[in-house]
């Protein structure tokens, strides 16, 4: 005897609800590695990517990266995606997101081979980094960067193994006034200064610079800030 078809599939219906109930739903762990994974798709793989415009957010100082977060929050950075993500975060959420990328020590990939910048460019990136130009008011990457460039706690990052791509967006965002930290805006102050010529330069030559084996960021400035800092509010 043929069952009529609204019969049948009725009772396909009803034993596919009564399979799906007998499985167990899985389980997501609750854990903040997962909550960060939601970072994985542009900064890579537990922040480690240093592809194309993005940067690495592994091993980078906890304050630097927390005030961060809040400045995407807050309005003092502009990304479409990261104001998305964070933009109904608190201040100890984001807090948890930044001492977990802090946290991470993962190896930096090569160091690029090859670059289009001449070595009068290269040369006067080596100067911008080391130097400055006190003739116009620049200091040096390192007085506040630190000697190797790694970054200083509590909150100056390192420059190193950073994608060019990003540097230079960066570095221009502070020359066109559209990044902004909280006062006193050193960097601001600095990046205002600078001419594309400069920010060419100074990024060419930091992006072949390959990381030391003590990657980490340094405990002390090498020297007093050439001006005051909010990067070094805790």
């Amino acid at each position: 005897m043929k069952l009529p078809r609204l019969l049948q599939s009725l009772l396909l219906a009803a034993w596919s609800l009564a399979a799906s109930a007998a499985t167990p739903p899985m389980q997501v762990p609750d854990t903040i590695a997962q909550r960060a994974a939601a970072c994985i798709a542009c900064h890579g793989r537990e922040g480690a990517s240093a592809d194309g415009y993005f940067p690495r957010l592994s091993g980078k100082p906890e304050v630097y990266l927390f005030n961060q977060l809040r400045s995407f929050r807050d309005g003092r950075r502009f990304n479409t995606d990261m104001t998305h993500m964070v933009q109904h975060l608190s201040d100890a959420y984001l807090r948890e997101l930044a001492a977990y990328f802090a946290g991470l020590d993962l190896p930096y990939p090569p160091t690029p081979a090859a670059t289009d910048a001449t070595p009068a460019m290269l040369a006067r990136g080596l100067a911008l980094a080391f130097q400055g130009d006190a003739a116009r008011g620049i200091p040096a990457c390192a007085q506040c960067h630190g000697q190797a460039l790694t970054g200083v706690l509590p909150g100056i990052p390192g420059l190193l193994g950073l994608p060019r791509l990003y540097l230079s967006s960066q570095l221009g965002a502070w020359l066109t006034n559209d990044r902004h930290a909280l006062a006193p805006d050193c960097m601001a102050e600095v990046g205002r200064k600078l001419t594309t010529a400069d920010i060419n330069a100074v990024t060419s030559w930091l992006a072949l610079q390959p990381v030391p084996a003590d990657s980490h960021p340094a405990a002390t400035l090498p020297g007093p800030l050439p001006t005051p800092c909010s990067a070094l509010d805790r």
